[in-house]
């Protein structure tokens, strides 16, 4: 018996300093990754390099290609304009991890403008703010590696047992 599950992704919102970090050591971490941000002056080949990166609003690239239970999302551009929509698409979507940057009251007020969508307490329950693990990070390399660390601790302790009944209920 082979079983054979998709790719591990990180799906960033947003092309600024921490994604330049992020990308790297994802790729070395073995995680598939790609950036979506519609300000060009942000997404650009310059900044990025050989990354899948996309320079369109986040609803019209992730109405092309979804989220799943094997992707995490970081929202990390502070603007409810970019962020709001792909956190509660991930939510919808079971993403293993979602993280949002900002300070608490920030995400306070992300979280009303969520529930006014419709998105339940359990579900905003998920979303992990601020981004990554608490280690002081004090640049965007750090957060970076604090946002590294908590998208691999929230994908080796998830509850495998969930996504297999997704999983069978999808196929």
């Amino acid at each position: 018996l082979n079983v054979h599950v998709p790719a591990t992704r990180i799906v960033v919102i947003g092309a600024v300093h921490i994604s330049q970090a992020l990308v790297p050591i994802a790729k070395i971490a073995g995680f598939d990754i790609e950036v979506i941000d519609p300000r060009t002056a942000f997404a650009s080949e310059d900044r990025f390099g050989d990354v899948k990166l996309v320079a369109d609003w986040p609803e019209e690239v992730l109405q092309r290609g979804g989220l799943d239970p094997y992707t995490a999302l970081c929202a990390v551009t502070h603007d409810p304009k970019i962020d709001d929509y792909p956190i509660a698409e991930a939510l919808k979507a079971g993403c293993f991890y979602v993280g949002a940057l900002g300070s608490r009251k920030t995400h306070g007020k992300r979280l009303e403008r969520l529930r006014a969508k419709g998105l339940a307490d359990a579900q905003l329950d998920c979303i992990h703010a601020p981004i990554g693990l608490d280690i002081g990070a004090a640049n965007p390399q750090e957060i970076a590696v604090a946002v590294l660390a908590e998208i691999i601790s929230s994908l080796r302790k998830r509850n495998v047992s969930k996504l297999s009944s997704t999983d069978a209920a999808t196929t």
